[in-house]
C-alpha cells in the first residue's frame, strides 16, 4: 500500500504542536499560514481519527493525536537518517567498517572510540573482530579488515604506534612461587605450570613469551587465563588492563623475577590500503589515535 499521508504533513503537524499555533509554525517552516492550515486540514481528512483541535488561539493534540505524533516523529527521524546516509554515500562514506583488534589492546579505549564515532556514523555499521597473535596479521594480509590494531607488522605494511601494553608475570598470592623469598630465575619457573593463550591464527601459529615450563596449559583468551591464575593453577604473563582489579585486590601478585617481570608490547594502528580507505575509516582511525594520545 502507498501511504495516504506524507512526511511533509507529519512534519507540519510536529511544527504546529511544537510552536503552539499555525502562525508560529508557518514562521518556523518558512511557509504561509494558509499553506500550514491547508496541510493540516488535508492530513485530518486522510485519517480516520481527529489529531488536532483548536482551543481559542492554541492548537492542541487529541489523545489519538498524541499517539500518532510520537510515531510520526520516529518516521521523520528515520527519513532524516536516510537522507544523511545518502549524502554520505555520495561522498563515498562507507556503509560498514570491519575493525580487527588484537586482544591485548584495552577494549575500554575502543569502546570510547566507537562512542565518539556513533553521533557522526550516519548508518555506518561497525564490526569488531577480536584476534590473537597471528590471527591479527592474517586479517591484515587477507584483506579481512578495513582497520587493524596489531602487535606484529607484516612486511609491506606501515602503522602508527598508538599504545604500549605491559604484560606482567603473575600468580595467585598463595602460589608456591610466591613463597620463595629470593628473586626467581627461569629454573624456578620450569618447575611450575605456565598458562598461555592460544594463537587465533589458521595458517600458522605463534608462541610468544617464555615457554620453557615442563607443564603448560593453553586457553583461548586472557579472561580464562586470569581465572586460572586466581585459582592458583599456574603462572602467566597477562596484560595489565586485564588484571588491574585483581592486582588492586591482592588476589594476584607479580612475580619477583630476576629478569622479565614486565614485557612491553607496542600496538600499532594500520589502515591496510590507505589509498582506497573511505572517510568513515579514516575518521574512526583518527578518533582512536586521539584517544590513545
Amino acid at each position: 500500500m502507498i501511504p495516504r499521508t506524507t512526511l511533509e504533513q507529519w512534519a507540519v503537524l510536529n511544527a504546529v504542536v511544537k510552536h503552539g499555533s499555525f502562525s508560529l509554525a508557518a514562521d518556523a517552516l518558512h511557509k504561509s499560514q494558509s499553506a500550514v492550515s491547508y496541510t493540516i486540514k488535508t492530513l485530518q481528512a486522510q485519517l480516520p481519527v481527529e489529531v488536532l483541535v483548536i482551543k481559542g488561539r492554541k492548537a492542541e493534540l487529541t489523545k489519538a493525536g498524541e499517539v500518532l505524533l510520537r510515531r510520526s516523529q520516529q518516521l521523520l527521524d528515520q527519513a532524516n537518517s536516510l537522507e544523511n546516509i545518502a549524502k554520505n554515500l555520495a561522498q563515498d562514506w562507507e556503509a560498514q567498517i570491519t575493525l580487527a583488534v588484537d586482544a591485548i589492546f584495552p577494549m575500554d579505549i575502543l569502546y570510547q572510540a566507537v562512542e565518539k564515532f556513533e553521533p557522526i556514523s550516519d548508518g555506518c555499521r561497525i564490526t569488531i573482530v577480536e584476534t590473537t597473535l597471528s590471527a591479527t596479521e592474517e586479517a591484515l594480509l587477507n584483506g579481512q579488515a578495513d582497520l587493524v590494531i596489531a602487535t606484529n607488522m607484516p612486511p609491506g605494511y606501515l602503522g602508527n604506534i598508538i599504545h604500549q601494553v605491559n604484560f606482567i608475570a603473575l600468580t595467585s598470592k598463595d602460589h608456591p612461587l610466591q613463597q620463595i623469598t629470593r628473586p626467581l630465575t627461569d629454573q624456578d619457573l620450569k618447575q611450575h605450570r605456565q598458562i598461555v593463550v592460544k594463537d587465533g591464527g589458521i595458517k600458522r601459529t605463534q608462541d610468544v613469551g617464555w615457554l620453557n615450563s615442563e607443564q603448560r596449559w593453553t586457553v583461548s583468551n586472557f579472561t580464562s587465563s586470569v581465572a586460572m591464575l586466581e585459582r592458583g593453577l599456574g603462572f602467566a604473563w597477562v596484560p595489565q588492563s586485564f588484571v588491574q582489579a585483581s592486582l588492586d585486590a591482592g588476589t594476584l601478585v607479580p612475580l619477583n623475577l630476576t629478569a622479565g617481570k614486565i614485557r612491553k608490547i607496542n600496538c600499532q594502528l594500520v589502515i591496510p590500503d590507505i589509498d582506497t580507505a573511505g572517510p568513515a575509516t579514516r575518521k574512526l582511525a583518527q578518533i582512536i589515535e586521539e584517544l590513545c594520545r
